[in-house]
């Protein structure tokens, strides 16, 4: 059973967000990390023991910067554990689903992502993680 890893919150402002959101935390943020592969600039903190993922595009035709245009700051997708993420994405699409991503991606934390598409869950962007 997949479990949660992360919730990702998409903000114009890494440096304002982790201004606003640090003192919720259990510890210190993570170092800021660009990840090219989503075009964006994230941290981490820990909060009653999940993570919340903060993620500052990094160029204005980002997926990120596109969200944050049409709807605004705001929770962006909800992550989870998975031992596969290339069998994540597929098991979506035997149900019928859409995937963003046809395969396995490289993403923060030197993990390995892949994301199904809003519509395969209900109106929610939901990224696969897998790695330790």
């Amino acid at each position: 059973m997949p479990e949660l890893d992360h919730v990702g919150i998409a903000v114009p402002s890494l440096d304002e967000a982790l201004a606003l959101w640090t003192p919720l935390a259990e510890s210190s943020p993570s170092a800021p990390e660009f990840v090219p592969s989503n075009r964006v600039r994230v941290a981490f903190l820990t909060v009653g023991g999940a993570h919340i993922e903060l993620l500052e595009p990094s160029e204005p035709a980002s997926p990120v910067a596109r969200f944050l245009a049409s709807r605004g700051p705001g929770v962006h997708h909800l992550a989870f554990h998975v031992p596969s993420v290339r069998r994540a994405l597929e098991e979506v699409r035997e149900r019928g689903g859409r995937t963003v991503d046809d395969g396995p991606r490289p993403g923060a934390r030197g993990r390995t992502v892949g994301f199904a598409h809003p519509s395969a869950y209900g109106g929610v962007l939901v990224e696969f993680v897998e790695g330790p």
